[in-house]
């Protein structure tokens, strides 16, 4: 009876600790498989299969050993912002847009990702309509978006 109670309580312990934000993983990865490492040396390079982590439940690739193991010890700085859907989508439409991996910025040491496709490049929006307005906004957003599909 014993083992039972904990069986049982182990399993609702993951369920509480299991993927609460949605997070936008096209093609079965975070950034669609762009090594989030990368972004932050100013270069969107594709991960490689061979190196990929689990975070919270959602899945990275990494262009080297060395960008796994840089992740791996400090997850949270490179984790894109609002589980990596368009940073200017969430801000000013309050929506989760699907994001061009290839289309991001560095702020205050956050990864944003963006989307830009068929002449529309919300990267420049964000740029153009005051981002740290955008931002706020954003933030408040996604407080409630990240918990719906």
């Amino acid at each position: 009876m014993k083992n039972i109670f904990i069986l049982i309580l182990a399993i609702f312990g993951h369920s509480i600790n299991a993927q609460t934000t949605d997070y936008n993983s096209q093609k079965g990865y975070v950034a669609e498989g762009y090594d989030v490492v990368s972004y932050f040396s100013g270069h969107a390079k594709k991960g490689d299969l061979m190196y990929f982590a689990y975070y919270k439940g959602a899945k990275y690739k990494f262009l080297s050993q060395e960008n796994l193991d840089t992740f791996n010890a400090h997850p949270v700085k490179y984790i894109p912002q609002y589980g990596g859907y368009c940073a200017y989508a969430i801000g000013a439409k309050n929506e989760k847009v699907t994001i061009n991996p290839e289309t991001f910025e560095i702020r205050v040491g956050k990864l944003y990702l963006f989307y830009n496709s068929w002449g529309v490049n919300t990267l420049k929006s964000w740029l153009n309509e005051t981002p740290d307005s955008l931002l706020l906004k954003a933030n408040k957003n996604w407080d409630t978006l990240k918990f719906s599909n």
